[in-house]
């Protein structure tokens, strides 16, 4: 005699009667035969669950269950047209939720993410970005992320990485000086909001780091590249000096010389002299080396109020009248 399968243990059931409600409420009204497939049960397993559901809740300040303190659904729709409709549901509104600023940036960095080549079809993140909408706290802000031509290069990088073709592009340096590059990829990475790609530079004979955003004409060529990343050394460093690099004396909090780390040669003394405790968030004396000033731009603006340069005289004048020219754009917006 065939043995009878063994039912389902309580944990068990309550398990899937806690994936059960969400599934019900982010697609509002669902067939039971849908959500047989969904969970992988036959109908007659869907229509169980769903009736101890309307069983279940939450009790009252009386600690007995009125008829508020359960789930519902429509019955009318659930018993004639075989679908599953909640009507009422209990404990989940009192639940926080994003504020709508809070969704909004989200899925604004939601949006960034799809942009990716690998992203680019992908039904989860647009189905995250739906629940969020739907699970704030109010209606978050319409919001439209540009594509950038670093998410563009990536794809084109990518597919070059994995034929092993080389990649050739304009290429406009620290300096402002724009040359043609024939590159052979060997890594590619994102530091904060910038991609870098790390390959052997034909026209410099050496390994060379460059940012995605100041690519144009990007193209792969379809040649096989000469050098692979098991034949050269690949620098771990954001940053790599030269020769040609600069040496800029700032005023810089400590807790912020972790973030500045790669650009760094030295640390002079904080004020009140070798005493001052290492772990006081105070102001030191630090020398960064830079390819050029634009770089101590970017590194000014990252970290507003934290950095402040104190020579060369021709680094703080690169720095002010950048920022004065920054300033003068809102005050033409304004029109004041």
């Amino acid at each position: 005699m065939a043995k009878r399968p063994a039912a389902p243990r309580a944990q068990d059931k309550l398990i899937f009667l806690l994936s059960l409600v969400p599934y019900l409420i982010d697609r509002e009204r669902v067939t039971v035969d849908e959500a047989a497939r969904h969970f992988g049960l036959s109908p007659r397993q869907i229509r169980e669950a769903v009736e101890l559901l309307t069983v279940s809740g939450v009790p009252g300040d009386t600690r007995q269950y009125l008829a508020g303190d359960l789930f519902d659904i429509d019955w009318g729709s659930f018993e004639e047209d075989d679908e599953i409709v909640l009507t009422h549901r209990v404990a989940l509104d009192d639940s926080p939720r994003f504020s709508a600023r809070e969704a909004s940036a989200l899925i604004a960095g939601l949006q960034s993410l799809q942009r990716l080549p690998e992203f680019v079809d992908s039904d989860v993140i647009g189905g995250v970005m739906a629940k969020l909408a739907r699970g704030a706290s109010s209606a978050p802000g319409q919001l439209a992320v540009t594509e950038s031509y670093s998410a563009h290069a990536v794809g084109i990088i990518r597919s070059a990485l994995a034929a092993g073709h080389s990649v050739a592009f304009d290429y406009v340096d620290a300096s402002g000086a724009t040359e043609a590059r024939l590159v052979d990829p060997l890594r590619l990475e994102s530091q904060d909001q910038d991609w870098y790609l790390y390959g052997w530079c034909h026209l410099r004979e050496a390994t060379r780091r460059f940012r995605l955003d100041r690519m144009t004409e990007l193209r792969e060529t379809g040649a096989e590249v000469v050098f692979r990343e098991a034949d050269v050394v690949v620098p771990t460093a954001l940053f790599e000096p030269s020769d040609s690099d600069r040496n800029v004396t700032v005023l810089v909090r400590r807790s912020v010389l972790p973030l500045i780390d790669d650009y760094v040669v030295a640390v002079d003394s904080a004020p009140g002299g070798p005493a001052a405790r290492e772990d006081a968030d105070v102001e030191v004396t630090a020398t960064l080396r830079l390819a050029h000033h634009h770089g101590l731009k970017r590194l000014v603006a990252a970290h507003p109020g934290l950095i402040t340069v104190l020579g060369p005289a021709d680094a703080r004048d690169a720095v002010a009248d950048w920022a004065a020219a920054g300033l003068a754009q809102y005050r033409t917006t304004s029109g004041s």
